[in-house]
Order: structure tokens, then C-alpha cells, then sequence
């Protein structure tokens, strides 16, 4: 149709919203929009955001004035130009979105944006329009065909929602419980994905070890059974999960680690903080001995297991002894690699409402001390893969003319000498260096597993 040529999809935040980004992305392919490289090559651009963080609203807002400003000199220009608001800030705001930015023509949740096509058809008769139901199966099964593969490494959701109340986290609110997707619609897309060149499926959901979708007989399955059922695609080589909630870490999926190979050994097991009394007040339902065991647990059932975990600094009440406390538990964990951040007070969770904020020149200071060390385990754990032969998995050309980039087990970025043909190729590496934010390695050696 006239006018409505490209589109770009900008995400935020986790990699529900990446996947989010995708599939809307091939449905507004599926209207005839190409994909626009940037906003300024774009006839629509859709901001598919995250609540998370205050700061991350706010940049949202921040984005939408300078896509305002590039409407007004469209229209001056006798252009259309539409703006979508997706996800979790449009959840959580809904109209107040409209109200705040005149320049948007839609605002639609994340468990509705597979009704994108008809609602734009209504912005584009002029009808401003914000849909933020809770329509999760609805959502599932209008997505049942599998998205277009943009690589080897491809996201399935499993499952969405939470029904933990963490009382930092909006998203019950804006995600809404946990639902979970049948085996069936998962195993079909994984298939799919995969006899078209994707070779590493990473199962994702808001709190995906607390999957429970039903299996073809009927009965529910677990997250376990559902990735052993993916280990028997043809042409999946590397399976991975994210995120995880310790409390529903269970001894089935630890040992889902010792008997699937094609699991990789690295998990991401959020635990926000090392202190019994934050974590109560976090209601994260664990304390730091329970989150241990875990360890202990995973680490015996596969020794050459890594760990990345999410913390969260300056939740009201925190003293310098509960800060030392979580330095305590990184220095017994030790990570392969982390997220930190300092405590954002959402609106309408418990946590916001206390008396007893932290000051943030506090926060600032904590967040500095334990991202170094946090740092400083993630290039010690770098440097202690220097010499050991790990699986690459190879994505894409690297940055030099006859180089190749691909993925280790544990996340690391790789980069070896190699032809584009072997793009998709799960290869033996051995690591020669360790730089700052990659590995250098050549193709070959022997493969031996040793604990990090």
C-alpha cells in the first residue's frame, strides 16, 4: 500500500522483549512492511519497551519526543509516519501514554500484540488506540507459526508471566501469572526454527523452570521433559533456558545437566542478594544457604557448570551488612558473568511504598564495589579458559577479513580464523587469549571438560 513501505522495531530490555520485537516484526512483514534500518528510514516505528527500571521509562519517553519531532517533519513533507508503544511500559501506563505524547497512534501490552494488524488498521483511520488485555492464550495460539530465523541462534518462548510478587518486580502486573505453552506448539516451532539452519534454541520465559505446559497425553510437563523432547530435533546442536527463579530450580532439571550433553553448562539463577533479611523483604521465598545448595547441587551434577546471576543494590532497609553479605556470597559463588544494578522504585510494588529508601550516593557506591568484583570474576573465569579446548558455536563473520564469531557454551563471545562456511558449525576450539570482552582460539584439539 501506499506509504507503508518499512518499519522498525526497537526493543528494551529482557529477551521475552527481544523475541516480542521478532515476532512482530514478521507480522508486520506479513502486512507488507520490509524491515528499516534505523527509525530514520522507517514509515512505522514500534518501541517494544521495558518496565523494569525507572530510568528505562524514562528513556522511552525520551525517544518518543525525538520520534514526535521526526513525525512533525514527515507530515511537513506530506508523509505518513506512525509510532507503536509495545510492551511493558505500555502495560503498565496504558492512555497515560497517549496523553503524554500526542505523536503516538498505538499503545498495545505485550500479551496483545498479536492483534497488531487490526489495531493499526485503526490508527490508520485516524483512532488513537491503547490495548492492554491480558490474553496470553489467545496470544499463544495465534503465534503457533514459527517466526522467521534471523541466524543460528534462535529464542522460543515456553512460557510468560510470574506469579511470584517479588516486591522490587512490575512484572506480574504487566506480564500478568504464569502460562505456560503446550509441548506441542513449543516442540513445532523449535522444528521448524531449526530445518531452517537454526542450530541453538534457548527455551525463555519471565520464570521458565516453572513451566508446566501440557504434553500431547494430557498431562503436564515439565521443563526437564520439554528439553529432552528438543534434544531429539534434527539439527538442534546447543540447548539453553533463561530466566530462572531458585525456588523452582528442582533436583529434575539439575540433573537434566548430567544427562542431556547438548544442554549447555551455564545457567542464569538470579538471586538478587546475599542477605536473608533483603531477601524476606524482596519476598523471594529462599534464603542464601538454599541458593548454595543449588550451587553445590549443579556443580556436582555437571562440574563444568557457570553460573550468571541479576543483583539488585540499595533495596530500602539494606544496611552496610547486608550489602557485605552479598559481597559474601559472589566471593563463595563465583560467576562467570552478572547483571547489577541499584534498586529502582516502581510504582505500585510493596517496595516502593517503604519509609526506608536508600540514599543514592549510597547506592552509587555499592553498585561500583560489587560490579568490580563482579568484573573481576567474570576476566578471571575469561582467563581460566585459556588453553582448554570448549564448543563454538559459529554465527556470523568476525570483525577481520578471514575470521569467523561464534559462541562457547558459556556465553563468550569467540573469534577464530575461518571461511563463512562454517557458520552454523558446532566446532572444537582451543582458547589461545583472553581479552578484555572475547576469546581468540583456533579450530581443533582435544576436548576436555575441567570445573571453572
Amino acid at each position: 500500500m501506499p506509504g507503508r513501505t518499512k518499519a522498525f522495531v526497537k526493543s528494551y530490555g529482557c529477551q521475552m522483549n527481544v523475541y516480542d520485537a521478532e515476532r512482530m516484526t514478521d507480522l508486520l512483514a506479513g502486512r507488507g512492511y520490509g524491515e528499516a534500518g534505523s527509525e530514520d528510514d522507517a514509515d512505522l516505528v514500534v518501541l517494544n519497551t521495558c518496565h523494569i527500571r525507572e530510568k528505562a521509562t524514562e528513556k522511552v519517553y525520551s525517544e518518543l519526543g525525538r520520534l514526535a519531532r521526526l513525525k512533525a517533519e514527515r507530515g511537513a513533507e506530506g508523509r505518513d509516519f506512525r509510532i507503536v508503544v509495545a510492551g511493558c511500559v505500555a502495560q503498565a501506563e496504558g492512555v497515560e501514554v497517549l496523553r503524554r505524547q500526542r505523536a503516538v497512534d498505538l499503545v498495545i501490552g505485550p500479551q496483545s500484540y498479536h492483534r497488531l494488524g487490526e489495531l493499526l488498521t485503526r490508527a490508520e483511520a485516524g483512532e488513537r488506540v491503547a490495548e492492554t488485555d491480558f490474553a496470553v492464550a489467545e496470544k499463544f495460539q495465534a503465534l503457533r507459526g514459527a517466526p522467521i530465523p534471523r541466524g543460528v541462534a534462535a529464542f522460543v518462548t515456553a512460557q510468560e508471566g510470574c506469579d511470584k510478587f517479588c516486591s522490587f518486580c512490575v512484572v506480574p502486573y504487566t506480564r500478568g501469572g504464569e502460562v505456560s505453552r503446550p509441548v506441542a506448539e513449543i516442540v513445532a516451532e523449535a522444528a521448524a526454527l531449526a530445518a531452517a539452519g537454526v542450530r541453538e534454541i534457548t527455551i525463555i520465559g519471565q520464570n521458565v523452570n516453572a513451566y508446566r505446559g501440557v504434553a500431547e497425553t494430557g498431562a503436564p510437563s515439565s521443563l526437564p521433559r520439554l528439553l529432552e523432547r528438543l534434544s531429539c530435533i534434527e539439527g538442534v546442536t546447543r540447548l539453553r533456558y533463561t530466566t530462572s527463579h531458585p525456588i523452582d530450580m528442582d533436583q529434575e532439571l539439575i540433573d537434566a545437566h548430567a544427562s542431556l550433553p547438548m544442554l549447555a553448562p551455564f545457567v542464569h539463577l538470579p538471586v538478587q542478594s546475599g542477605s536473608n533479611r533483603i531477601l524476606k523483604a524482596m519476598n523471594r521465598r529462599h534464603d542464601a544457604d538454599f541458593y548454595s545448595d543449588i550451587v553445590e547441587r549443579l556443580r556436582a551434577a555437571r562440574p563444568d557448570i557457570a553460573l550468571s546471576s541479576d543483583f539488585i543494590v540499595g533495596f530500602p532497609g539494606e544496611t552496610e551488612a547486608d550489602f557485605e553479605a552479598t559481597l559474601a556470597l559472589v566471593r563463595e559463588t563465583r560467576f562467570a558473568s552478572s547483571f547489577s544494578f541499584k534498586y529502582s522504585p516502581r510504582p505500585g510494588t510493596p517496595g516502593a511504598e517503604r519509609d526506608d529508601q536508600i540514599a543514592e550516593a549510597a547506592k552509587t557506591e555499592r553498585l561500583a564495589i560489587l560490579q568490580a568484583l563482579l568484573e573481576e570474576q567474570r576476566q578471571a573465569f575469561n582467563a581460566a579458559t585459556v588453553g582448554r579446548t570448549v564448543e563454538v558455536l559459529f554465527e556470523k563473520p568476525g570483525r577481520h577479513e578471514g575470521q569467523i564469531a561464534g559462541k562457547s557454551p558459556y556465553m563468550q563471545a569467540v573469534h577464530v580464523t575461518g571461511g563463512s562456511e562454517l557458520i552454523g558449525s558446532l566446532l572444537p576450539v582451543t582458547i589461545l587469549a583472553a581479552g578484555s570482552n572475547s576469546l581468540a582460539g583456533r579450530i581443533g584439539g582435544p576436548m576436555r571438560e575441567a570445573a571453572l
